[in-house]
This record gives C-alpha cells, structure tokens and sequence, in this order.
C-alpha cells in the first residue's frame, strides 16, 4: 500500500512540472474556442531544433558509450517496434468496422516514436535531476523505422493476398506505384530516413559523433531546449483537442485503443529496460526514456510515411487516434513510468 501511495504522489508532483501544464492548458484554450494559433512554420522550426539537440546530446554520448551498452537497448527498442505493431495491428483487425489497411496504419504511427514526447520527457527526467544515458536518443531511429517498415509491408502483403484471393492484382511501390517486390521495403526506409524528424536527429548524432559541437549544444541547444518545449506542448494540447473531432468519423475502437495503447506499450517498453538494466546496468533513467518511446505515437515522421506508402487508409482513423489521444495519454502517462522506475530500481 505505501508503494502505491509514493507512485500517486510521484505522479501528482509530476503532473504539475510545466511541460505536463503547457500541454494541459493547450487543450483547455482548445476546449474553450481560444483563436490562439502557432503559424505552421513556427512549429516545424521548434521541432527541428529540438531534434537536433536530442541528435547532437545522443551523437556526443555515443563517442564514449560502451557498444554492448548501446546495442542491448538499441535490438530491444527496435523488437518493441516490431512488436507492438504487430500486436496493435492484431487487436484492430479483430474489431468490426476496422480495415486490415487502417489498421495498420494506426499500430504503425503507436509503434513509431513521438519526438514531442520524448523531449517532453528528457525535460522532466532533467528537471528532476534524473540522470539517463546520452545515447537514449539514438534509440529513436531503430524503433521508429522497425515499426514503420513492419506495419507498411505487414498492410501491402495483406492487401496482395485480398487481391490475388479475389483474381485480381496488387502494385506498390515506395509512395503506392510499382511492383511489391524487395524494391518496397528499400523505398520505405529510404522515405522514412528522408522524412523531415529522422533527417533532423540523424544529423544530430552524426555532427555529434564524429564533430566537436560541444560549445554550440552548451551555449544554444541546451538553453532554448525547455522553452521550446513548452510551446511545442501548448501546440500539441490545441491540436489533440482540435482533432478529437476526426474520431466520429471512424469506429469507436480507435477511441478505445489510443487511450489503452500508450499505457500497454509503455509497460511494454519498461520491461524491456529492465531487462537491459540487468544485462548491462541500464539506468533507472534510460528505462523511464525507453518506456516513453515505446508509449509514444509518430507526430511527425509517421503520417506522412503512411500517406505516401498507404494511400488507401484513412488519415482520420490513424492521425486522429495518434495525435488526439495517443501523443497526450502518453505523455500524461511519463510520471506513472518515473514512478514505477523509482519504485523498482530507485534513483
């Protein structure tokens, strides 16, 4: 009993730190009609910077990390793409109303990670004085692209049995022409590499790794990181309230799924970091940032991946449950992950 009371505290202290309040208080001037808006520009500039802040932080730890250390996250970050994929494609295609294709669509975008929301929770694992391993951020890539190809090919294979059961043909290719063949799965990761958010970071951990941008991180990334922060949360609250109304346009399980989804893979995540804690002395830290990687859903990199390699799923069902459920649930959920870190491993 008084464990579960130290993890509700823990969360209610959470709770008030200024990126869960930016957040909240995005969705309530949504709520209330607010005409405050972010110009679209502003948006992906702030998202950038933070990209490569988390690039250059992770490229810089990785000159001096242990490989082993990294490798046992980074196989494990990558297995949770895959497999949350296939576990939420699996739950959707048993529900009515749900597409083989939408489906995919939809487990592909929560097995992909969320940039805002790892920011957001570095931001509060800083905050608190929480140390984690500098290469964390490098992790996003493997889960990122793990769970993208996974759900892409997972959805075109399906379609092409549908196709040939009913005596007709299927096509694809990298943005939906072509034929599906080994070019496919090229065509993906070369989009999904290219996209604007794994550009961003992998430029990062490049400049990191192999330059010397320590003075630059120290004296602007660094400082502008939680400021930025903020006003991407209060962005991120207005437009998850704003897209709430995309979900009455599909099945109710999408409701369903993007508030239960984040929790599960989170849980998921953290098991997995407690296996490389105890395999390579994993820090309470890093568990917390692979849990919430593993929650997150893709608000970047993601959609515009599945617009061009699926066009025939419907944007509604998987941007609507990702960004107007999926992205706040899982950040709302990082103070049960601290708390659950702190309850098994202590900091």
């Amino acid at each position: 009993m008084e464990t579960l009371i130290d993890i509700a505290t823990t969360m209610l202290t959470q709770m008030q730190k200024p990126t869960m309040a930016f957040l909240i208080g995005g969705m309530m001037l949504a709520a209330l009609g607010s005409k405050l808006e972010v110009p679209e520009p502003v948006y992906k500039f702030i998202v950038i910077l933070l990209l490569l802040k988390i690039g250059l932080g992770a490229g810089i730890s990785v000159r001096e990390a242990d490989l082993i250390a990294l490798a046992v996250p980074a196989v494990g970050a990558a297995l949770l793409g895959v497999a949350i994929v296939l576990l939420g494609g699996r739950a959707l295609a048993m529900s009515s109303g749900v597409s083989r294709m939408d489906g995919m669509a939809t487990a592909g975008l929560f097995g992909a990670v969320s940039a805002s929301t790892l920011a957001a929770g570095m931001a509060m694992l800083d905050a608190e004085g929480i140390e984690y391993e500098g290469f964390v951020g490098a992790l996003y890539p493997f889960m990122d692209v793990a769970a993208l190809i996974t759900a892409i090919v997972l959805a075109r294979l399906s379609a092409a049995r549908t196709a040939q059961s009913q005596g007709g043909t299927m096509t694809m290719g990298g943005n939906g022409n072509g034929a599906f063949n080994g070019d496919v799965i090229k065509g993906i990761l070369t989009d999904t590499l290219r996209s604007p958010a794994i550009s961003a970071l992998l430029l990062g951990i490049a400049i990191g790794l192999f330059a010397r941008p320590e003075a630059v991180y120290e004296s602007f990334y660094e400082p502008l990181f939680r400021g930025l922060l903020s006003v991407l949360m209060l962005i991120m609250g207005m437009e998850a309230w704003a897209r709430l109304s995309e979900l009455r346009k599909v099945a109710h399980v999408y409701i369903i799924y993007g508030v239960t989804a984040p929790i599960i893979h989170g849980l998921m995540g953290f098991g997995v970091g407690m296996i490389a804690h105890e395999l390579t002395g994993f820090s309470a830290g890093g568990v917390v940032l692979l849990s919430i990687m593993a929650a997150s859903s893709s608000d970047i990199s993601g959609p515009p991946t599945m617009r061009g390699a699926l066009p025939e799923a419907n944007p509604s069902a998987y941007v609507g449950a990702s960004t107007s459920l999926g992205t706040p649930v899982a950040i709302l959920s990082i103070p049960l992950f601290i708390a659950l870190a702190e309850a098994a491993i202590g900091f």
